[in-house]
C-alpha cells in the first residue's frame, strides 16, 4: 500500500487514536502499520477501504479530502473500535495540513496574539536566537554561558514583566508583546516531543513518538503558533519517509526540520514584539492587492516534486525589477510538467502559454501578490498580452548589473535555514559568464564557467530526469568553451560558487533558452563538430578545506541513530584538535560538549541509571546545528566575494563544558 493512496488524516485524529490504545497495543502499533501497508487499498468517492484480511475491512471516510474526525475511521474486526487497525491506518496515512486557527474570539490575554498574526510571516527554518555575525572563521566562537537554558513552564500564571520604559517614553507606554502562558505551554510540549525524537533517532521514533508530535502540533495551532505546528508536521512526514525507506528522503532535510522545530519552540518564551510575530508565523500566505503591473517574461522552469506533482513556474519581472511567478503545479509528475508548459497561463484573459509568457509581456490590473511573489488569478484580476523585453534591454538588463557578490548574499538570505523568513527575496542569480568546459566531480559532471573577475562557477543540472532537457543541454554547452552567455541560475549553498542552471541566452546570441524545456542541437553551437571539453582541475575555494564537516557529520549522525550513537564515540580529541587547527575553536568546543552530553548518564545512590538529560542534549545539538549552518553560509558568501573575505562568526573563547544558550 502506498501512503499516497490514503487520504490525509488530521493530526489530532491520529493522536487521539494512538492515545486511546492500551499499552500492550501501542507496542504492536509499528508492526501493525508495516503489515497494513502491504494490504490492498480501494477508493470509492470519499471513502477509502483497506482489506485488513479476507473478512475484515477498514474504512477511512474523508469528506472534503481529509479525515477530520475519529469517527471517520472504522474497522470491521471484532475488537473495534478499540483495535489497533484504526490507529495503524491513521499512522500510515499522510498528515493533513493543519486546519485554520479557531474562528472564535480570543481571550483578552490572547487578543494581542491573534491580531499580530495578520502581520506575521510564514514559517521557515529558525533557531532560538539569531546567529552571531560571522566575520572571521579563524576566530569564530559562540556565546556559551555556564547555566542551562531555561524553558518557560506552562504553569506560569502570567507573562513575565515587560522591560522598563526606555528613555523618552511615558510610564504608560505599553511594553512589548510577549507570549501567553498557553503559548509557552504549547511550545514546551513541542520542545519535549522534538527532544524525544532526537533522543531516540529515526529508528526509535515510531508511531507513538510521532503521535506525540502530532498532538503537540495540534495544540500549538490552537494556541496560534502555526509556524511551530508546521515544523512538527514536517518532522513527522520526514520520519515516516525515513522509516519507509523512501528514496527521496535525505537526512539533512530532517536535521533542518528538527532544528526548526526545536529552535522555534525555544524562542516562543523569550521573543517579544515583531520577533514574536515572526516566531508565531501565520497559517496562510495571503494575496494582497498590488494595483497595476507591467510585467516582462524571463523564463519558464519545469517543476517536478518527489511527491509525484508536476508543472511549471514562469518567472517575470516588473518595471521596478521585482520578480514574480506564475505557476501551475498539480499531481502528474514529469509528464504533466512537459504538457503544462504549452497550456495557457491562468491569469486574466491572456491566451499566452507558459513558454510564450517567458519571452513576452503582460499588462495586469487588479493584481494580487503573495509575500513570496506569486501572482494571484482571482476573478478581479485582468491581464492582457504586451510586448516583452530582451535580457539586454531595460528593465531586464538591470538584473545583470548587480555585482555577483551582492546577488549571492541576497540569495543566501532567502535560502538561509535559520533566518526568520520575510517572504521576500529570491534565490536566483543573473550572471554573464564564459564557458570553460566540463568538470568531473564525485557525484557526476558539471559545467565550469568563469564569472565576473574570473571567478570559477560550477553549473549543474536542475533535474537529472532524462525526459527533461537539463542534462543534455549542459553536455552540449560543455562542447563550446569560450562561448559567452548571459545566464539565470539558482544558488546552491556550497564552499565554492555553485548554481543550478535554469536559463541562458542562445549560443548564437539570438533569443533565450529554457534549459529544462528547450533542447539545444549541435548546430546551435559555434563549432558543431567539437566534442565535450573537459577543464583542468580547479583550485579549491577558500572554504573547501574547512574541517567544519567534522561537526556537521556528528550533528547528522544523531538523527538516524539517536543520542546513543554519539555516546558510544568515546574520545573525540583528535577531531577537536583538527577543528581547532582549522581556526574554528567554537566548533571544537561544541563537538566536545555535544559528545560529552550524549555519553553522560548519572546513577542514583543504589547504582541505578537515572533518566538521560534529553533537554540538555537537545540544547547542545541545536546549538551545534545552528552554528555549523551559520559558518557554512558564511563560507558560501566568501566564495562569491572576489576578496575572499568571510562575512558574518565572531566571539570569545569557547566554553566546552557549558551548555549553549540557544
Amino acid at each position: 500500500m502506498n501512503a499516497d493512496r490514503l487520504p490525509p488524516v488530521a493530526p489530532e485524529v491520529t493522536a487521539t487514536l494512538v492515545e486511546s490504545l492500551s499499552p500492550r497495543l501501542r507496542k504492536r502499533l509499528d508492526a501493525a502499520v508495516t503489515k497494513l501497508a502491504a494490504r490492498p487499498v480501494h477508493r470509492d468517492g470519499d471513502t477509502t477501504t483497506i482489506e485488513v484480511d479476507d473478512e475484515t475491512e477498514l474504512r477511512l471516510h474523508a469528506p472534503g479530502g481529509v479525515v477530520a474526525q475519529v469517527e471517520d475511521v472504522t474497522c470491521g474486526c471484532l475488537l473495534a473500535p478499540a483495535c489497533v487497525h484504526r490507529a495503524a491506518a491513521a499512522c500510515a496515512a499522510p498528515p493533513a495540513d493543519a486546519a485554520p486557527e479557531p474562528a472564535e474570539q480570543p481571550t483578552p490575554e490572547a487578543a494581542g496574539t491573534a491580531s499580530a498574526d495578520a502581520d506575521a510571516v510564514t514559517g521557515g527554518g529558525s533557531v532560538a536566537t539569531d546567529p552571531p555575525p560571522v566575520t572571521d572563521p579563524a576566530t569564530a566562537t559562540a556565546m556559551v554561558p555556564a547555566s542551562a537554558p531555561h524553558r518557560a513552564s506552562g504553569t506560569d500564571s502570567a507573562p513575565g514583566p515587560g522591560p522598563a520604559p526606555a528613555p523618552g517614553l511615558t510610564p504608560d507606554a505599553a511594553p512589548p508583546e510577549t507570549a501567553t502562558p498557553d503559548q509557552r505551554a504549547a511550545a514546551d510540549a513541542l520542545w519535549a516531543a522534538g527532544a524525544a525524537v532526537l533522543e531516540a533517532g529515526v529508528d526509535g521514533a515510531g508511531a507513538v513518538a510521532q503521535s506525540a508530535l502530532l498532538r503537540a502540533a495540534h495544540t500549538a495551532r490552537l494556541r496560534h503558533l502555526p509556524r511551530a505546528a508546521g515544523a512538527a508536521l514536517s518532522v513527522v512526514t520526514l520520519l515516516r519517509a525515513a522509516r519507509a525507506g523512501d528514496p527521496s528522503y535525505r537526512t539533512a532535510e530532517l536535521v533542518t526540520a528538527l532544528a526548526e522545530l526545536l529552535g522555534t519552540a525555544r524562542r516562543v518564551a523569550t521573543a517579544t514584539g515583531t520577533e514574536l510575530a515572526a516566531v508565531r508565523g501565520r497559517v496562510r500566505r495571503p494575496y494582497s492587492p498590488d494595483g497595476s503591473l507591467r510585467l516582462y517574461g524571463l523564463f519558464t522552469e519545469p517543476v517536478v516534486t518527489d511527491s509525484g506533482h508536476g508543472g511549471v513556474r514562469t518567472w517575470v519581472a516588473g518595471a521596478d525589477g521585482r520578480l514574480f511567478t506564475v505557476g501551475d503545479v498539480a499531481p502528474g509528475g514529469v509528464g504533466r510538467a512537459l504538457g503544462v508548459a504549452d497550456r495557457a497561463v491562468r491569469l486574466g484573459d491572456t491566451a499566452l502559454t507558459h513558454r510564450e509568457l517567458g519571452r513576452a509581456g503582460l499588462a495586469v490590473s487588479g493584481a494580487t501578490v503573495s509575500p513570496d511573489g506569486r501572482l494571484g488569478a482571482g476573478k478581479s484580476v485582468k491581464a492582457v498580452t504586451a510586448r516583452g523585453a530582451a535580457w539586454t534591454e531595460p528593465p531586464l538588463a538591470a538584473l545583470w548589473e548587480t555585482p555577483p557578490a551582492e546577488q549571492a548574499a541576497r540569495a543566501l538570505r532567502s535560502t538561509s535555514r535559520y533566518a526568520d523568513p520575510d517572504g521576500t527575496g529570491s534565490d536566483l542569480l543573473f550572471l554573464d559568464v564564459e564557458l570553460v568546459g566540463a568538470v568531473r566531480e564525485p557525484g557526476g559532471t558539471c559545467l565550469l564557467a568563469l564569472g565576473e573577475g574570473g571567478v570559477p562557477l560550477r553549473l549543474t543540472a536542475a533535474d537529472d530526469d532524462p525526459a527533461l532537457a537539463h542534462r543534455d543541454n549542459l553536455a552540449l554547452l560543455a562542447a563550446a568553451p569560450g562561448t559567452r552567455l548571459r545566464i539565470i541560475g539558482r544558488l546552491i549553498p556550497a564552499a565554492h560558487p555553485r548554481l543550478t542552471l535554469l536559463a541562458c541566452s542562445h549560443p548564437t546570441g539570438e533569443g533565450t533558452i529554457d534549459l529544462g524545456l528547450d533542447r539545444l542541437r549541435r548546430a546551435d553551437l559555434p563549432d558543431p563538430a567539437a566534442p565535450a571539453h573537459f577543464a583542468p582541475p580547479q583550485p579549491a575555494g577558500p572554504g573547501a578545506q574547512s574541517p567544519l564537516y567534522l561537526l556537521e557529520r556528528r550533528v547528522e549522525q544523531t538523527v538516524p541513530a539517536g543520542r546513543a550513537a554519539l555516546g558510544l564515540l568515546g574520545d573525540v580529541a583528535a577531531e577537536t584538535r583538527r577543528i581547532r587547527r582549522g581556526g574554528l575553536p567554537t566548533a571544537a568546543g561544541l563537538l566536545t560538549a555535544l559528545c560529552a552530553s550524549a555519553a553522560q548518564r548519572e546513577r542514583d545512590h543504589f547504582g541505578r541509571l537515572l533518566p538521560a538529560d534529553t533537554d540538555g542534549f537537545a540544547a547542545y545539538w541545536l546549538a551545534a546545528a545552528r552554528y555549523s549552518a551559520a559558518v557554512s553560509e558564511s563560507l558560501c558568501s566568501a566564495a562569491w566575494n572576489p576578496t575572499g573575505e568571510v562575512q558574518g562568526v565572531s566571539g570569545g573563547p569557547p566554553a566546552a563544558a557549558a551548555r549553549p544558550a540557544v
